[in-house]
């Protein structure tokens, strides 16, 4: 951890300054936070409320933070873990599978207002609704966020190697499905 971002825990665990701490916390991370979730549940709407909840989480649990990742990459776990269980309730609710779950909301991607992506990025989105939930978040944490495979293994508490393994699964299985007619 840096000093910048042990000022700011400090500042987060302090009753006195953790307002002006949280807006900063929000500020500095909102953005690369929402883009991850937002590629797990793809719809704006459903992103935001994650993302809300996320937060939620970091600033309720900031005294169980012991600093053994950095900041970012314990919020990223959060984060992460609160898109599953989204998608989760939310196939649970529907009486689906999460991949099912999954599928209906890529086919919904046309209709969300904040969707601006073209024919092609649509169907990279399919594509990735297709693989295993594990699969998918690998491949956009390297893909779209370009995480390096260390940052990862902290986040998701998984070997490098199987990440590695995962990336190639999934790549495969992206390039099969955009050269398949669908």
């Amino acid at each position: 951890m840096n000093v910048v971002e042990t000022t700011l825990i400090d500042d987060l665990k302090n009753p006195k300054t953790q307002q002006k701490a949280f807006r900063e916390l929000v500020s500095t991370y909102k953005e690369r936070l929402y883009w991850h979730i937002r590629r797990m549940v793809t719809n704006h709407e459903d992103a935001d409320d994650v993302l809300q909840n996320t937060f939620i989480k970091v600033f309720r649990s900031i005294d169980k933070f012991k600093g053994d990742s950095k900041l970012y990459s314990w919020m990223y776990r959060i984060a992460t873990n609160e898109a599953i269980t989204f998608i989760n309730q939310r196939a649970k609710k529907a009486g689906i599978s999460s991949e099912e779950i999954q599928n209906h909301l890529v086919n919904n991607l046309q209709a969300d207002v904040y969707f601006e992506g073209e024919e092609i990025q649509l169907k990279l989105q399919k594509a990735i609704a297709t693989l295993p939930q594990k699969q998918q978040i690998v491949f956009n944490m390297k893909y779209f966020e370009d995480i390096t495979y260390n940052d990862m293994s902290e986040v998701l508490d998984t070997s490098v190697g199987a990440l590695k393994a995962s990336y190639h699964h999934a790549v495969k299985k992206i390039e099969q499905f955009l050269t398949t007619e669908h």
